[in-house]
């Protein structure tokens, strides 16, 4: 049986979060052998601290979650994060530019981020909801271009989420060594292996416990 947990990211990314519900996110991963929380940049240094020795990764987000930030600002963001203790970096693309076929753009700003990340992984989020399938490809390869470790169907913030024909078509583009993460809206051990299935690498998932729970 597969080990759904060692797939997913432990996300917690609202705006109203607390200490102690990052803390309780941590005690989760811990418990379920996640492979990382996801949290936004304030709560690295302190889920570094948590997880200390756990094995499990600290993920954050990086221009998030719009992707309109410059380029510098995502690269002081990742840097700062890196310090903290990140282990993995979510980053949102600049969607206008990757619309408007600014292809040297998105590349260049995805670029930033894989400096200032000095080898820690970077995942490529394209927030497919919003980008016809070729968009989708061509994101896909502008990550790979840039250095990026991953790409990543969604933020969860904006029209939709993950869907397993987005997964699939990632895949294609990026062939079978690079990572795919589904994430946005994934809440079942069903959704979850049908991503799996499609083709994804790792899962961005708020319901990590619910996803989980019946394998313990």
């Amino acid at each position: 049986m597969i080990n759904l947990a060692s797939y997913i990211d432990h996300t917690l990314l609202k705006a109203d979060v607390t200490e102690e519900q990052i803390r309780t996110l941590c005690a989760q991963a811990r418990e379920f052998h996640f492979a990382s929380v996801c949290v936004n940049p304030r709560w690295v240094a302190l889920c570094a601290q948590e997880l200390a020795g756990s094995g499990v990764k600290v993920c954050t987000v990086i221009g998030f979650p719009l992707g309109a930030s410059v380029s510098a600002v995502k690269a002081a963001e990742t840097r700062q994060a890196v310090t903290d203790g990140a282990d993995e970096l979510d980053m949102v693309i600049s969607v206008g530019d990757l619309k408007a076929g600014n292809n040297e753009t998105v590349q260049a700003d995805i670029r930033a981020v894989v400096r200032a990340a000095a080898g820690k992984t970077v995942k490529v989020i394209i927030e497919a909801c919003l980008l016809t399938d070729e968009e989708k490809t061509r994101a896909c390869k502008l990550a790979m271009a840039a250095g990026a470790d991953f790409v990543k169907t969604s933020t969860g913030f904006s029209a939709g989420g993950a869907t397993v024909a987005d997964v699939k078509l990632m895949r294609a583009a990026v062939g079978p060594n690079f990572g795919v993460k589904a994430a946005g809206g994934i809440r079942t051990r069903e959704q979850a292996l049908a991503m799996i299935e499609a083709g994804a690498t790792r899962i961005g998932a708020s319901a990590g416990v619910a996803i989980c729970g019946e394998e313990f």
